[in-house]
């Protein structure tokens, strides 16, 4: 089972979700970006939010065609993304895609990136990315890893989000790397691109934000 989780972000950066609207999917919404799912005539099964982004009209709206609505105060100490998040991580998934939490403000872009190491931090396999338009945003731990070559985002960025990450090695791409250290606050590893149709990379300590781009 994968689960979408959309937020209210700019819809200007939204993907086409229909690509991601399988059999095996289900939908989340989160404060506005359940009124956007809504509009597409995408049903989500609960949704979450303190629903201040709506209008009254549009939450009475939200109201009416969500069986599940789990609705906060805006005081609270979690974002509304990361009640949803926990949520979604609690159905042990296969997948998790989060749609509508890059773009507009920065504090909610890095904290949204931040929420990326929940599954990390509660030994949970799900596999968690950030998508848009223009990124998709993913988190890895030590291991080695095989990277496909996707046309629509041919650059491939690595940035460490632990102070080390040490061993990095790039194989199969236009800048490689053999058994390299870099440091939080390095840009080395950033906008490389595959040669080939697969490549690979390793490290054998710290955590790497995956970032992978288009113009």
């Amino acid at each position: 089972m994968n689960i979408n989780i959309l937020a209210g972000g700019p819809e200007d950066l939204f993907p086409d979700l229909r690509e991601y609207n399988e059999e095996n999917s289900i939908w989340v919404g989160v404060d506005r970006g359940v009124f956007h799912l809504l509009k597409m005539n995408i049903r989500p099964i609960i949704a979450f939010g303190d629903f201040d982004s709506v209008s009254s009209e549009e939450l009475q709206f939200i109201e009416n065609e969500v069986k599940e609505l789990k609705r906060f105060r805006p005081e609270k100490d979690e974002t509304d993304m990361e009640l949803a998040l926990q949520w979604a991580l609690d159905q042990n998934p296969a997948t998790i895609r989060i749609f509508g939490a890059t773009g507009g403000r920065l504090d909610h872009l890095f904290a949204n990136v931040h929420l990326l190491l929940n599954p990390f931090n509660a030994n949970n396999p799900a596999d968690i990315l950030l998508i848009d338009r223009f990124n998709q945003v993913f988190l890895r731990g030590p291991g080695t890893y095989t990277i496909e070559k996707m046309k629509a985002k041919k650059y491939i960025s690595f940035v460490p989000l632990t102070l080390d990450v040490t061993g990095l090695t790039l194989k199969g791409f236009k800048f490689p790397l053999e058994n390299q250290h870099i440091s939080l606050g390095s840009t080395l590893c950033i906008s490389n691109e595959l040669i080939s149709d697969y490549g690979t990379f390793s490290f054998s300590e710290g955590i790497l934000i995956v970032i992978r781009s288009r113009d």
